[in-house]
């Protein structure tokens, strides 16, 4: 029997259809962002001093953060708080990210998405975390502590932040290695063991990336390298297990269950 012929304005209704519902998604996930800032708004201030503790922490006696300009107090805690605002409804905006994409996805597709997803939030996150509590003591301290003579280190506000925010950044994205090392197996980019093979570089790299992101000394480089190295080892050490399962699958037939949902 022959499938029906496709109405002319069936594409645009289903055009229109994805549209709206990719409008409703970013409305969802701005509105997520915008609830989280009214919450953290009130206590903009007491945030940026907990951001800001590291820092002081490390300033010789006498010495503080200063502002360079005149709007500086008031805004740059705010945008603090609003890039805080964006990191925690990140689980929630990824969410909708994939619930927009999910119906053109295969079950096998689905299954290996949510837990990349929740992994990826969590690593980044605790890149966040080693960041702040792990290196920024160590570099700011370093940072201090060779100022010339007569050279009072008074950070500007906004300056502090945007350095912050960029170490942050980096380092979150340098604790997805996991992510991407199993990602890279599952489309066929390489294998488990043409990574493993190639386990000096990616050491010799982790320290490369530790030498850019760090202050030059061996210590803070070393305590970002040695972690990266071993989330390679464990996304080597996951991507092992999925290349395995899907042999297997292979081997035992193919999946009546893999298909669109």
């Amino acid at each position: 029997m022959a499938e029906p012929s496709k109405r002319p304005g069936d594409e645009a209704t289903t055009f229109m259809s994805h549209l709206l519902e990719l409008r409703n998604r970013i409305m969802r996930g701005g509105g997520s962002i915008l609830i989280v800032f009214l919450i953290a708004a009130p206590f903009a201030n007491d945030l940026y001093e907990y951001l800001a503790a590291p820092l002081m922490d490390a300033l010789p006696e006498g010495n503080s953060m200063i502002s360079t300009e005149p709007h500086g107090p008031f805004f740059v805690p705010f945008k603090f708080a609003f890039a805080l605002a964006v990191a925690v409804a990140m689980p929630y905006l990824l969410y909708q990210l994939w619930a927009f994409v999910a119906p053109g996805l295969y079950r096998h597709e689905k299954r290996l998405t949510v837990p990349l997803l929740v992994s990826s939030s969590i690593l980044f996150y605790l890149g966040i975390l080693f960041a702040y509590y792990a290196v920024f003591p160590i570099i700011f301290a370093f940072f201090t502590s060779t100022a010339p003579e007569g050279v009072l280190v008074m950070t500007d506000i906004n300056a502090y932040l945007s350095f912050v925010l960029k170490l942050f950044f980096a380092f979150g994205l340098a604790f997805e290695v996991p992510v991407a090392t199993v990602l890279m197996v599952k489309v066929g980019m390489t294998t488990p063991d043409s990574l493993a093979s190639k386990r000096p570089y990616i050491i010799v790299g982790a320290f490369l990336v530790g030498m850019v992101m760090t202050p030059p000394d061996i210590f803070s480089q070393t305590m970002l390298a040695v972690p990266v190295w071993l989330l390679f080892e464990a996304g080597l050490y996951c991507s092992r297990i999925i290349k395995s399962k899907e042999t297997k699958e292979a081997e035992s037939g193919p999946d009546l269950n893999d298909q669109q949902a």
